[in-house]
């Protein structure tokens, strides 16, 4: 493994817009308790097309007034058209949102093709063309290769497209093998690519939940944790402590090996997201996260 390229230290949480009074109140509340340890930001996802538009919008606005943390909305290219993507964009800019986290999207059912919006990367250089440099770009990266890429080359020079465009820094899909992540980052420094890459961070808390997550997203769960998991049946506890222990080790080997920080998926649940950073004893510094 080549040594990493040294980044400042970029710690965040992804959430995702709720659809019950209870569960925009859980929101709020977990993004209030994440919100004392001083992230970056805050993400927030967007479903397929825009099915979940007005709630994304509505969270990002919440969820910035109850926590004064930055939030990166998600913003998908995916069944959208120039006006609205324009749209979105002053919105966001009126709001003094900043940051966004640009991907191409999932053709929902029955919508037949992408639209105007092939690849996320015509969405970022769409956003550039629109923006200039006002908004600082996240962009997906998938170091065990994304399920629809044809192969592992063709999947690197998508991202590297993306990069080109105009991204700024990538978060990662979930993954618990360090070495898909480290090999990533290493053939992307030989592309002369040369922005952070941050790694996503998946808990674990459900096993059939999480499963479920792998199987449609492609993040593989290496056999010997998959058994480990099925063997604890319906013991949650015992689950939740495993773990706890796996995915803490996975942080901390991905710390010492240069990582740019962590993004964790925090399934809207404080709890498993602030053991694993209380073991890992982080601090974060929201302003360290520069712009280019």
């Amino acid at each position: 493994m080549e040594t990493q390229k040294i980044y400042p230290l970029a710690f965040s949480f992804g959430c995702f817009p709720a659809k019950t009074s209870a569960g925009k109140a859980k929101l709020i509340e977990t993004c209030q308790a994440l919100a004392a340890v001083n992230p970056c930001f805050f993400s927030m996802t967007y479903g397929a097309a825009g099915t979940t538009r007005e709630r994304t919008l509505a969270a990002v606005s919440e969820i910035s007034t109850a926590t004064s943390i930055e939030v990166a909305p998600h913003i998908a290219g995916v069944g959208a058209s120039h006006d609205e993507i324009r749209s979105l964009l002053a919105h966001y800019r009126l709001q003094e949102i900043r940051h966004l986290v640009v991907l191409r999207g999932d053709i929902p059912s029955g919508l037949g093709d992408y639209g105007v919006f092939n690849y996320a990367s015509d969405l970022i250089k769409f956003i550039r063309a629109e923006s200039g440099d006002y908004f600082f770009i996240e962009v997906a990266a998938h170091p065990e290769i994304h399920p629809q890429a044809v192969d592992a080359n063709a999947d690197l020079l998508s991202f590297k497209r993306k990069v080109e465009s105009g991204a700024d820094a990538a978060l990662t899909q979930y993954f618990y093998n360090p070495d898909a992540y480290f090999r990533f980052v290493d053939e992307c420094e030989k592309l002369g690519l040369d922005l952070p890459i941050v790694p996503g961070i998946m808990p674990i808390t459900n096993y059939h939940q999480l499963a479920r997550f792998s199987d449609r997203c492609g993040a593989e769960i290496p056999r010997w944790i998959r058994q480990r998991l099925e063997g604890y049946g319906d013991d949650s506890a015992s689950i939740r402590a495993f773990g706890e222990e796996v995915v803490t080790r996975l942080c901390e080997q991905l710390l010492q090996g240069g990582a740019a920080g962590l993004h964790f998926y925090t399934m809207n649940r404080a709890e498993p997201t602030l053991a694993i950073w209380n073991n890992l004893s982080l601090s974060s510094d929201k302003a360290s996260r520069a712009r280019r």
